[in-house]
């Protein structure tokens, strides 16, 4: 279903016979707002871009079965309506490498385990300085929820981030938590949250007030109370191997399919996950 729904949006778009890419951002690229047009005759060629309904097309398969180029479709939403030639390239770049992956799919595999939920924040590296955080959660070797969004409030360190991102995360847990007792014959009592962050682990742990972080809006020292409840297990993840990292950043090739595989995309072939060859099609890199 999704290999049809993406042949049909590069179709749509007369992106097929592009070069397909093994990553759908270059990740030492910087695109902001000085990007767009500034003569009226740039400005009116570009309206005639289909940008806002390519980027409707990215979006569906964004949220419904290819979570790693969320990132990617959740930044140029932001120039839809000031795009300049730059985002429309960055867009075809993104359908391509759908292309090259189009027989890559969310897999969901027989394993037994609680909740695992990941959470990541990227600092504040884009041009409005408001960190991007992001949660996935995986259910028995599945998938079932991500989220990657601009923060509400600018951060004034990533340790704040990362804090944040694991209240918001703690509130996706805890529906899923309930969500899944009514649906399942067991009900889940906990959930275990990774953070690649020591310094957030430990202010949500530990109390730990201090004059960086007394600032902080009392709402976002929920996570403190579900910890001392025992409701989520937070735990420390190795920032190198942090699967959400997928979801807040352009990354390289080689970690676009590490995450991938930790997102659960994988060739599915007759009932057998190739998981060694998801995210690593025969195109070419850059």
């Amino acid at each position: 279903m999704q290999e049809a729904y993406i042949k049909a949006i590069v179709a749509r778009f007369s992106l097929a016979d592009m070069k397909a890419y093994s990553m759908p951002m270059v990740p030492s690229a910087q695109y902001s707002k000085h990007n767009s047009p500034v003569s009226a005759t740039d400005a009116a060629r570009m309206c005639k871009v289909p940008y806002c309904k390519a980027i409707g097309s990215l979006m569906y398969a964004s949220v419904v079965t290819r979570p790693n180029i969320m990132f990617a479709v959740s930044m140029l939403s932001q120039f839809l309506e000031n795009l300049g030639e730059v985002h429309w390239e960055v867009v075809k770049r993104v359908f391509c490498y759908l292309s090259g992956t189009r027989n890559v799919a969310l897999t969901y595999k027989g394993e037994q385990h609680d909740l695992l939920g990941y959470i990541d924040a990227d600092g504040a590296s884009q041009e409005h300085r408001q960190a991007i955080s992001d949660h996935t959660f995986i259910i028995d070797g599945g998938m079932v929820s991500w989220s990657s969004q601009k923060q509400e409030l600018v951060t004034l360190s990533t340790a704040e981030a990362e804090y944040i991102a694991a209240m918001h995360a703690a509130k996706e847990g805890i529906w899923l938590c309930r969500l899944t007792g009514e649906i399942l014959t067991s009900k889940l009592e906990s959930m275990t949250l990774y953070c690649d962050n020591q310094a957030a682990l430990k202010l949500a742990q530990d109390d730990n007030y201090h004059t960086h972080t007394k600032h902080i809006d009392i709402r976002y020292h929920f996570i403190q109370d579900v910890v001392e409840w025992g409701l989520i297990d937070l735990q420390y993840f190795p920032m190198d191997d942090m699967t959400a990292d997928i979801l807040t950043k352009a990354l390289l090739h080689w970690k676009v399919t590490q995450h991938s595989l930790g997102l659960r995309l994988s060739h599915p072939c007759r009932g057998v996950m190739e998981l060694e060859q998801a995210g690593a099609p025969a195109v070419e890199a850059e």
